[in-house]
């Protein structure tokens, strides 16, 4: 921060308070764009539709006044539904969206709330405008669809275009613009169910001269500067719907980690298609898959790439062709067993004399493939009378074998094996193994003594056991029983020991599985209490009736309190309450409540049954009860705590943002703000002392700072104002302010200042001579073809051009600064140079008139044109003046009269004539708030060059006066 900014704590600033009830203010909203529109539209006074093109900069402002600063939230709209914009720009002024897509179009909306009243919306409707490439497809008739496509047949050609807003087509037959009635032969018209998305071509009964090449072209007429774009098609008598066919054998099976290739060729179609090849429902081609045409290669193939692959070929002529095939790749998965005891009696138990059945099932791919052998002890079994091997059917039940013993006999205890394998290898076999004796017996299950209700606090790990007697020991399945949760989640319940878990096998609720009878829970919250069931599952033992028990678990918490934090502000001497709120606990009897400050013990008691809160009262607030006060409440879970942080802190001030802009001071290079604020809840705390104001440059780390001191008690309401001088334009500056009680520093608040070229709040006038080399702020248009100069004619170079250009500024002064254009080589006719003013604030006066004057010299038989822009924020800008030709060898002066309702600034640009003796010059640019003393017309003007000297030709009146050259 240089010497200058030091000059800023030479403020001649000052406090003053503004009694107002108007300062507090509910919000208004208005919205403006400052990206890229195409064009923006009032409709019935109720819409504004700002048009866009696909892949530009959307910029929309909400501009918001109101105190305090509401704030601003944008959401969108698109049918039906509703969407919050990102949160990252969801509460910001500007909402900004680059490479706009027309997805993203639709009706936004600005919302502004600031607490008082009803918050502020207005929307405006987004529409992005685009045009995607055509295409043409082709189609017959379906009556004459038989044997040649296109002999003496009708031909439909369809041009489609996805666009907004509606495209229009125009067809052509080679170089031909083909239009409706101008060929008996042709059709063109636009199906009434598409709303002008398509454009139909009908070639009826083709003739020789129909088969041609045509060109379709998409127009959207050049809105929003969208090209035309086109596209081709030749009809000739080969024309053809294309056909595919399958080289590979269906399905096609292969063994896991073996590399499948399906390859696919067309048999017909012209022109030649294209080939592709998808999977159903859109699902995606495996990731390590390689597609060429027609062929795909999968590498590595996995059981997960299994299933029906589709080849698409598509010309646009006609309907796609398409053939499916089958992936099958070998495997064996699942193998699982059950023990049948004799059904015809009713005894589970397996007896010497009764018959049993022993089954075992696989799932193999492919199912044909699928072969079984039984063994008995190691040994190979083959079916007898008394030991009866079946299959069952495989459109049935897939994949199952069975061994019946008949009569069962001692001799026949021992292990049964059934051994799955595929015919054709490929995969490892699968064999299974079943122990029948006199110990196999069928489940029993109980829950172990004590275990049957569990209490478990919240956040503990618990274990839910089933015990399960029988041989073999059957999986449990663990599930809930009341509504609510309809699985124990993945997360929540820890891996049970043994293989890992099949997919849930019920219906009416997931499952899980166990192969110890433990259910394990990790972590327990009180939705995971309620009532459990496990039992015995009907695979992998006996295929028995299910053998169940029920587990009760309670989870206790502490109980849940509010508000968990508060801040309660409040001046010495008052008195306060605290109240701590009970929302929920378990077991919710024999709670206690504690309460304290700091570490001191205030009181204690106990709640009733009728009670949910309890309250601790501070008769009068001293220095010492300033702190944190806590509140336990407690029962065999644990605790829950409010906190109440008791502070004497000021509440932050709340800056008026509806203050004008910069002030204007007759010194260079500096400007003045008036910083304007109110108190939050003055009367809150301890009285306001004073206000600690510190400012830095943005960018520079020092904070400057000061103190304001505060004579008077403030009101809820009150306006305060200070105003900063001496601040170096255009900087900005960070100003953060802070109350001070007795108490000490309350909460701060930051803005930062932004400088804005200010219209004089005295002289209410703007003045530009153009002595200073920053031009008054005045900036170079950056998308003109050349730049004003500033120049003074004791510098003129020896080699200007003659018969051009002032001699001297509109004072006389040859050492006085004006700016013009040189209009020598390089410049060629048409260029132009664009000088732009700094930006006006207009702040409560949007309407107000003001009168833009300025000299001008306009001398050379080569002088172009000199005009005069009004740029308003939200905006295009408008020509209000504009003189061409030779003037003569004058200053002359102009004066209009402006009405900008917003933030404004004016463009001046000079056009570049036929030739080099064509310079044009301004001098002494004023604004001042008011109609011009000589009310001139502000309708756009025009002087024609005289046809003699002093001969002029006004079309419009003008307010001009005739400054004589000097010499």
């Amino acid at each position: 921060m240089g010497p200058l900014v030091a000059l800023v704590w030479l403020w001649s600033g000052f406090v003053r308070g503004v009694h107002a009830q108007g300062v507090y203010a509910p919000p208004s909203v208005r919205i403006v764009h400052s990206g890229q529109a195409c064009n923006v539209e009032e409709e019935r006074h109720s819409e504004r539709v700002y048009t866009i093109r696909e892949g530009e900069t959307l910029e929309l402002v909400c501009l918001v006044t109101g105190h305090p600063r509401p704030q601003v939230r944008w959401t969108k709209t698109a049918g039906a539904g509703s969407e919050r914009q990102g949160d990252s720009g969801a509460h910001n002024d500007t909402l900004k969206i680059e490479s706009i897509d027309r997805h993203q179009g639709g009706r936004y909306y600005c919302k502004a709330d600031n607490g008082m009243g009803t918050p502020a919306i207005r929307s405006i409707r987004v529409d992005v405008y685009f045009l995607d490439e055509p295409l043409i497809t082709v189609h017959q008739s379906v009556g004459d669809a038989k044997e040649l496509f296109y002999f003496e047949r009708t031909v439909f050609l369809r041009c489609v275009a996805a666009s907004n807003p509606p495209v229009h087509y125009t067809w052509r037959r080679g170089r031909q613009v083909l239009s409706q009635g101008a060929d008996a032969g042709v059709d063109i018209y636009e199906p009434f169910f598409t709303q002008g998305e398509t454009k139909i071509l009908k070639l009826k009964n083709l003739r020789p001269q129909d088969y041609a090449n045509y060109t379709c072209v998409a127009s959207v007429r050049n809105v929003c500067h969208i090209a035309d774009k086109i596209a081709h098609f030749g009809l000739s008598n080969r024309t053809a719907p294309p056909s595919v066919k399958l080289l590979l054998d269906d399905p096609l099976v292969v063994n896991p980690g073996e590399t499948a290739t399906l390859v696919c060729a067309a048999s017909g179609g012209d022109p030649p298609p294209a080939l592709r090849w998808l999977r159903p429902g859109g699902e995606a081609l495996p990731k390590r898959s390689v597609s060429e045409g027609g062929a795909l290669t999968i590498p590595a193939v996995t059981v997960d790439d299994g299933g029906a692959y589709t080849c698409l070929a598509d010309n646009n002529v006609g309907n796609a062709a398409r053939k499916s095939a089958n992936v099958l790749v070998r495997g064996l998965r699942k193998a699982r067993f059950w023990i049948t005891p004799d059904p015809y009696h009713n005894d589970d138990h397996i007896q010497i004399g009764r018959e049993v059945k022993i089954s075992c099932q696989v799932e193999a791919t492919p199912p044909e493939e699928l072969q079984f052998n039984w063994l008995k002890n190691g040994r190979p079994l083959r079916s007898s009378e008394r030991m009866v091997i079946t299959h069952s059917d495989a459109e049935m039940s897939p994949g199952v074998t069975n061994l019946d013993i008949i009569d069962l006999k001692f001799t026949d205890f021992g292990t049964y094996t059934c051994v799955a394998s595929l015919r054709d290898g490929g995969a490892p076999e699968i064999s299974i193994d079943v122990n029948i004796s006199s110990t196999t017996v069928p489940p029993e299950l109980t829950v172990p003594r004590g275990r049957s209700h569990i209490i478990a606090q919240e956040g503990e790990a618990v274990e839910l056991q089933c015990l399960v007697s029988g041989k073999p020991k059957p999986v449990i399945l663990w599930s809930r029983v009341e509504d609510g949760p309809a699985a124990v989640a993945a997360g929540e319940a820890a891996a049970p020991a043994g293989p890992p878990p099949p997919p849930p096998l019920s219906e009416d609720g997931a499952r899980t599985e166990s192969y110890d009878g433990v259910l394990r829970l990790a972590n327990v919250t009180r939705e995971m209490g309620g009532t459990y069931r496990c039992q015995t599952s009907q695979y992998n033992g006996f295929n028995v009736k299910p053998r169940q028990a029920l587990v009760q678990l309670l989870v206790q918490f502490p109980p849940a309190v509010e508000p968990t934090f508060s801040e309660v502000r409040q001046a010495l001497g008052r008195a306060f309450s605290l109240t701590c709120r009970l929302l929920r606990a378990h077991p919710a009897r024999l709670l206690r409540y504690e309460w304290k400050l700091g570490s001191r013990l205030l009181t204690v008691g106990q709640f009733d049954e009728r009670r949910d809160e309890t309250h601790y009262q501070v008769r009068a607030l001293n220095r010492e009860g300033y702190g944190e006060y806590t509140c336990d409440i407690s029962n065999e879970a644990g605790a829950g705590r409010c906190t109440f942080l008791v502070t004497g802190k000021a509440f932050p001030p709340e800056f008026y943002y509806d203050t004008p802009g910069a002030l204007w001071q007759n010194r260079p290079r500096t400007y003045g703000f008036t910083l304007q604020w109110t108190q939050m809840e003055p009367a809150g705390v301890d009285r306001i002392l004073a206000y600690r104001l510190g400012i830095r440059q943005v960018g520079q780390g020092r904070l400057w700072e000061q103190q304001i001191p505060m004579e008077a008690n403030i009101h809820k309401g009150q306006l305060l104002t200070h105003n900063l001088t001496e601040l170096v334009m255009p900087e900005s500056y960070l100003v953060r302010l802070t109350p001070i009680t007795r108490y000490g520093e309350g909460d701060a608040t930051e803005r930062v200042i932004t400088y804005r070229a200010p219209v004089n709040p005295h002289l209410r006038e703007f003045q530009c001579a153009f002595e200073d080399e920053a031009l008054c702020l005045f900036s170079q248009d950056k998308s003109d073809d050349f730049d004003w100069t500033r120049h003074s004619a004791a510098s003129r170079d020896t080699k200007y051009t003659p018969n051009t250009g002032p001699s001297a500024d509109r004072r006389g002064s040859k050492q006085g600064y004006y700016v013009y254009i040189e209009t020598s080589r390089p410049r060629l006719e048409g260029d132009k140079a664009r000088l732009l003013s700094p930006s006006f604030n207009t702040g409560s006066k949007s309407g107000a008139a003001y009168c833009l004057a300025f000299y001008y010299h306009m001398y050379g038989k080569h002088i172009g044109a000199l005009s005069v822009f009004l740029r308003q924020k939200g905006t295009s800008e408008v020509a209000v003046w504009s003189l061409s030709g030779n003037q003569g060898d004058r200053w002359r002066r102009a004066a209009i009269n402006i009405h900008p309702t917003a933030d404004f600034q004016v463009a001046l640009e000079g056009v570049r004539g036929a030739g080099i003796e064509g310079d044009i010059a301004l001098d002494d640019v004023t604004i001042q708030e008011g109609q011009c003393k000589d009310p001139p017309s502000n309708n756009l003007i025009s002087l024609a060059p005289p046809r003699q000297p002093g001969n002029w030709l006004l079309h419009v009146s003008l307010s001009l006066t005739l400054i004589g050259r000097q010499r």
